[in-house]
């Protein structure tokens, strides 16, 4: 009985040789193996490891080629190799009782391995499952998810580590083939982590393929990417985020929706005449709306590539920006629509001398033009994602009884939106305005807040910037006025006024600081979209007058007037700037023996001699 028992183990054993043998994973997987394998030869050169990771490369991506082709076969039928796995551990538990250590570890090692390539099957059926989501930010959270997951049960799969058995030095065919199984293990791990590697890479191109197979062109997609000069060009146009494939769809779906527009114009011009107001009017409803409809089309143009360069995912922000558009779109539409038939129609009547008063028609045609806008603006705030029961209660006659009761505040109301849309001051602008000075702290719905030069804080209602001056300070990027006049006294000569005079506006225009004609400026503003002339300079802020003359005979002293500016509008660098001005007219006036005149008073005694001065 105990000889049955050692034969029978030994069958088994050699059972289990034989199944380790012919275990086959799948072609792919084996192919990897091999490539593992290979690329662990440490004997190879940088040249054939680059060859086989190239090679790597390609059956992952013909894999994935054929797993997006054969979606629903391997979501439906993910292979467990639970037979494999039950005859492997009846074959554990024999060997155990036996005393086969090398046999034991062979065949834990094996299940291992078959738990490992079992998770990966799980993996990918699970990223198939999640590739139906809306959006691939969507899809990358699953993706993290599902990785994670994998990567849990891997850690608890290679919790044991046996590289000791591989250092191992024996001939016997047991421990041959433990160490095969080992590699193989360690192998499908390097696999692994590999798959997770290339699924993170192509996570655009896995949700891009996914959508073609949704559309049911998966297999001329294929066909496209399958040849080695597309492969090419595909990596030249990956950092963009295009694709042959994708440059392709682009291509046709301008071309689908630039030869539907006709379809479109015949489609709309039935409609009109199908309605009995609009009938007489179609043809020249259709010529005005004509250009409105090219824009329109271009912008679904816009859309529908933006939409297919994001792998056919909708951005959320995106979306709602061309909902908006299309919202405003079809409120001008309908604008165009009933303003051309209502012109028409006011010809007609011109024509006929109708009895029908003009400021009735004119009247009615801004009420329903009044209607458009109103209902054309509910549907951009709807797609803008407002609250309309909110604004729409506001619409009632409760509503009016309130505004009416809260002028004051809508008063301010409007004024704030007269200084936001204007542009006259921001946050931080120095302003001076209905006698009051200082810099803008906030620009509030009701009030704006100034801090002033001795710190106090003062609040303005909006309401004032309707109708008050306002002056600002900070309107200004180059020129800050330096103005003053020199006195000199009477018995100076006139030469040396002269000179010091042609000194002054030398000193001046030779200044670093101090703004010339030659002054050079980059201006900020683009002009060409300006629908007004104006002043570069005025509009800027850019002052660069510079001048020194002569000015009057005063009391006591004869004047002379200096105004320039300087380069910077900082009240320090200013001062700086103007006290360096200051510093070199005064040596410019001691080199011409010039004196600063002060107020006098000269007192004459009239003599019969004549007159003294005392």
């Amino acid at each position: 009985m105990k000889n049955f028992k050692i034969i029978l183990v030994f069958v088994l054993f050699a059972f289990g040789v034989t199944l380790n043998a012919k275990v086959k994973y799948s072609k792919f997987i084996d192919t990897q193996l091999q490539l593992v394998y290979q690329m662990n030869d440490a004997n190879l050169s940088q040249e054939q490891i680059e060859d086989l990771v190239q090679k790597q490369e390609y059956l992952y991506d013909q894999e994935l080629n054929k797993i997006i082709s054969n979606k629903q076969y391997y979501i439906e039928n993910v292979q467990d190799y639970s037979t494999e796995i039950f005859s492997l551990k009846k074959i554990i538990s024999i060997n155990k009782r036996a005393g086969n250590g090398y046999a034991v570890i062979r065949d834990e090692v094996q299940l291992k391995s078959y738990a490992i390539v079992k998770n990966q099957n799980i993996l990918i059926k699970n990223v198939l499952l999640s590739l139906d989501v809306p959006t691939i930010n969507d899809f990358e959270e699953k993706l993290n998810i599902y990785t994670a997951q994998n990567q849990e049960a891997l850690s608890k799969i290679t919790t044991k580590d046996y590289k000791d058995i591989l250092a191992l030095q024996d001939d016997s065919s047991i421990l041959k083939a433990t160490k095969q199984n080992i590699r193989e293990y360690y192998a499908l791990q390097e696999i692994n982590s590999d798959f997770i590697a290339f699924l993170y890479k192509a996570e655009n191109k896995l949700y891009r393929l996914n959508k073609y197979s949704k559309y049911h062109i998966i297999k001329p997609v294929v066909f496209i990417d399958s040849f080695t000069s597309v492969k090419t060009v595909d990596r030249l146009l990956e950092p963009y985020g295009l694709s042959v494939v994708k440059l392709i769809i682009i291509f046709l779906l301008i071309l689908v929706i630039y030869f539907l527009r006709k379809v479109f114009y015949i489609a709309l011009q039935k409609l009109f005449l199908k309605i009995d107001f609009l009938s007489r009017y179609s043809e020249q409803i259709l010529e005005k709306l004509r250009k409105s409809i090219e824009v329109l089309i271009l912008i679904i143009n816009v859309n529908m590539v933006i939409y297919v360069y994001n792998n056919f995912s909708s951005i959320e922000e995106v979306s709602r920006i061309f909902n908006i558009i299309y919202g405003f779109y079809f409120t001008l539409i309908i604008y165009i629509i009933v303003n051309t038939a209502a012109v028409i129609k006011l010809n007609t009547f011109e024509k006929e001398k109708s009895n029908i008063k003009s400021e009735l028609i004119n009247v009615g045609l801004k009420i329903i033009n009044f209607f458009i806008v109103i209902i054309g603006l509910l549907i951009v705030l709807y797609f803008a994602g407002v609250d309309l029961t909110a604004v729409l209660s506001g619409l009632g006659i409760g509503g009016f009884a309130v505004a009416f009761a809260a002028k004051d505040t809508i008063s301010n109301f409007f004024g704030t939106l007269s200084v936001l849309f204007s542009d006259v001051f921001s946050q931080g602008d120095w302003i001076e305005v209905d006698g009051k000075e200082g810099v803008v702290v906030e620009i509030g719905l009701r009030v704006t807040t100034l801090r002033t030069f001795d710190n106090a804080l003062i609040a303005i209602p909006n309401g004032i910037f309707a109708s008050k001056d306002i002056k600002n300070w900070n309107k200004r990027k180059l020129g800050r006025r330096i103005k003053m006049t020199l006195g000199i006294k009477y018995d100076s000569k006139q030469a040396d006024i002269k000179n010091a005079i042609k000194e002054i506006k030398e000193m001046l225009q030779n200044h670093p600081q101090i703004a010339t004609k030659d002054t050079m400026y980059e201006y900020k503003i683009e002009y060409g979209h300006m629908a007004k002339l104006v002043s570069k300079d005025d509009l800027e802020g850019i002052k660069k007058t510079l001048l020194v003359y002569l000015d009057e005979f005063g009391d006591s002293s004869i004047n002379i007037l200096i105004y320039c500016f300087s380069k910077s509008v900082d009240w320090e660098e200013w001062l700086k700037t103007k006290q360096d001005v200051m510093e070199k007219i005064m040596i410019i006036f001691e080199n011409n023996s010039l004196e600063f005149a002060f107020p006098s008073l000269s007192i004459y005694n009239e003599t019969e001699s004549g007159k003294e001065k005392i």
